[in-house]
């Protein structure tokens, strides 16, 4: 059987089952699909944030956002990328966590350059990233240290959306959310559990995941619960 590898998928055995007129095997079709799933997603997440991007620049308004959540998104990012890579998992495994890193720095300068004046506290805790995040992405920190770290990403992430969660249960609105956005987050989380699984990647990274879908189905929910109808007309009298 001639071999077809293409970005680390192996085509031969699914297609020599479909050229004898069978239907591939789950163990040769399951893995298949994960990597063009792996793959979606890394295509997918290099325009996650954008329309959440757009809606602020659009309104040039940042209320109802949770500065904090968003900083908490970065700082999670970071260490999951940097654990991914210090790993060595597949490129399809994680490769979306680079394109929403990028894009969440992005988002948090965005909302900076909305939310002027800026505290003493946010410029203390935007200086420290920039000190640490090159030394963690490139891995340069104690073995344990690291593990540490990526223990804790988990706790990040959801306290990263605590404060959002809250501030549109408290205020009855999401203000600039983008449905869009937290809709392609979890969906995203939903496909990567079944990546993740597949790829055999270290049960904590399918906990991530999992996380994901909880707190980002919680904050699409609220979009859709507190979304306002659309004003009616009056009409105008003969």
């Amino acid at each position: 059987m001639i071999e077809m590898k293409f970005l680390g998928m192996d085509f031969s055995c699914a297609l020599g089952s479909l050229s004898n007129g069978e239907f591939p095997e789950k163990d040769c079709l399951l893995p298949l699909i994960s990597k063009l799933l792996g793959y979606c997603i890394v295509a997918a997440s290099t325009t996650v944030k954008l329309p959440q991007i757009l809606r602020i620049l659009k309104h040039s308004s940042v209320r109802g956002l949770s500065v904090l959540a968003f900083e908490l998104e970065v700082v999670g990012y970071t260490i999951a990328l940097a654990y991914c890579l210090h790993k060595g998992l597949p490129f399809s495994a994680y490769g979306e966590l680079a394109f929403l890193l990028i894009q969440a720095i992005i988002l948090v300068a965005i909302i900076y350059y909305f939310s002027q004046p800026l505290g003493t506290k946010t410029w203390i805790r935007a200086l420290l990233y920039c000190a640490l995040a090159p030394t963690v992405l490139a891995g340069q920190i104690d073995p344990l240290l690291f593990e540490a770290l990526y223990a804790s990403q988990h706790a990040i992430f959801f306290f990263a959306r605590i404060p959002q969660i809250w501030a549109n249960f408290k205020n009855k609105s999401t203000g600039e959310l983008s449905f869009l956005t937290c809709l392609m987050n979890f969906g995203g989380s939903m496909v990567r559990v079944f990546t993740s699984m597949q790829e055999k990647a270290p049960m904590s990274v399918v906990l991530g995941s999992v996380i994901g879908i909880m707190t980002n189905g919680a904050i699409l929910s609220q979009i859709i619960i507190y979304q306002k109808p659309p004003a009616k007309k009056e009409k105008k009298a003969d």
